[in-house]
């Protein structure tokens, strides 16, 4: 009830402001369940993709938009629960992998759609990365669900980083064929077989958005960003010194200058001329 509300609310005047544009809208199945994997490029994706979908579908966010303080985190809470997004504590690796899994298998023994991002984390650049074997794969094996791909594109446009106000433009969601893994079934404590699964899909991401793959992880890639930007940044350390030749010119300079006591002083008593005794008379 409350999501086809926050759908009506958010959903409708989205879709009328930015007009998204569909392709594959036909792959979603009208029931059972279906882990949809998308790539990840902004933090609109998660409302884009529900709000052109006549299914509820459920993503997972990080549980401090669930724990805020205040009216803010309350409001934040309502908004996030109410659009059908899970909290998941993310201050483990391990912790948070297991807990995805957890509410992803609920959401699918459920017979609902559940959305999953395999990069971990939005894309720095606009590139796709390296899929997190991890969450996907294991999802989609223990639950034994079809994984359908998403492509997410150009609504990293919509807000870039350090704008306060979006861009009214159409981004693009174009979904592919449903994938079945059935193949790997009782697999899923290989890792090889996670790999394979979960590149398998990054592919198809990859074919669907058309854009440029690279081999590592996002998590990665933005750590090496940060690190360059901190070294392009001047250090205190950078700042020109004074040699010790500088230094001794400067303090040669302040000793060659007149002192204050070298200066004349008044005396305050005003000195008489000598007197030689010479009267000017003649004897």
């Amino acid at each position: 009830m409350i999501y086809r509300a926050m759908k009506f609310s958010v959903g409708g005047p989205l879709k009328l402001a930015f007009r998204p544009w569909v392709e594959g809208i036909e792959h979603i199945p009208d029931a059972g369940p279906a882990i949809l994997a998308s790539n990840h490029l902004s933090f609109s994706d998660s409302f884009f993709l529900p709000a052109v979908l006549s299914r509820k579908v459920t993503f997972i966010a990080k549980a401090e938009y669930f724990t805020s303080p205040g009216v803010k985190g309350r409001l934040t809470a309502a908004f996030f629960k109410g659009v059908g997004q899970l909290p998941v504590d993310r201050s483990g690796a391990r912790g948070a992998g297991e807990a995805a899994i957890r509410s992803g298998m609920a959401v699918l023994e459920s017979g609902e759609l559940f959305g999953i991002y395999p990069e971990g984390t939005r894309s720095p650049d606009g590139r796709l990365y390296r899929g997190k074997p991890g969450g996907l794969a294991r999802l989609a094996l223990a639950s034994g669900a079809p994984v359908i791909p998403v492509a997410m594109i150009d609504t990293e446009k919509i807000q870039p980083p350090g704008t306060v106000m979006p861009k009214l433009m159409r981004p693009g969601i174009r979904i592919g064929r449903p994938l079945d893994f059935s193949r790997y079934q009782g697999m899923e404590n290989d890792r090889f077989i996670l790999r394979s699964l979960t590149d398998e899909v990054m592919y198809e991401i990859m074919r669907l958005s058309g854009q440029e793959y690279v081999d590592i992880y996002a998590t990665a890639a933005k750590r090496r960003i940060a690190e360059e930007a901190k070294a392009a940044r001047p250090s205190k350390t950078d700042r020109p010194q004074q040699t010790e030749k500088s230094q001794q010119t400067e303090k040669s300079q302040q000793t060659d200058r007149p002192q204050q006591t070298d200066r004349p002083q008044r005396t305050g008593k005003r000195q008489e001329p000598e007197k030689t005794g010479h009267t000017g008379r003649t004897g």
